[in-house]
């Protein structure tokens, strides 16, 4: 059986399409400034934008650890607080 525990905390979710125009923004917890957010989305979404399909899908970013993924022409990127990431516990029992 595989224990995993997760305690991650989700800090924005963004929805980008292939020009690097965001369609879709969503902050949690921290109190953002407009400035704050539009450096966070420009600095990711270049990131992502400029990776290949062979890279992984994992993106570090500040205090941020950043997943995306590329459904058509949209990208979904998720980030999670850095250091609750690198925290977790993650127990696995293999058979």
């Amino acid at each position: 059986a595989k224990v995993l525990k997760f305690n991650m905390k989700i800090r924005f979710i963004l929805m980008v399409n292939k020009q690097g125009q965001t369609r879709l923004a969503q902050y949690y917890g921290k109190n953002l400034t407009i400035q704050e957010k539009a450096a966070i989305e420009g600095e990711i979404i270049r990131k992502c934008l400029a990776r290949t399909e062979n890279q992984c899908s994992f993106i570090e970013y500040r205090d941020y650890k950043c997943v995306y993924r590329r459904y058509a022409s949209l990208f979904f990127i998720v980030g999670v607080d850095g250091q609750t990431v690198s925290n977790t516990n993650i127990h696995r029992n293999r058979k």
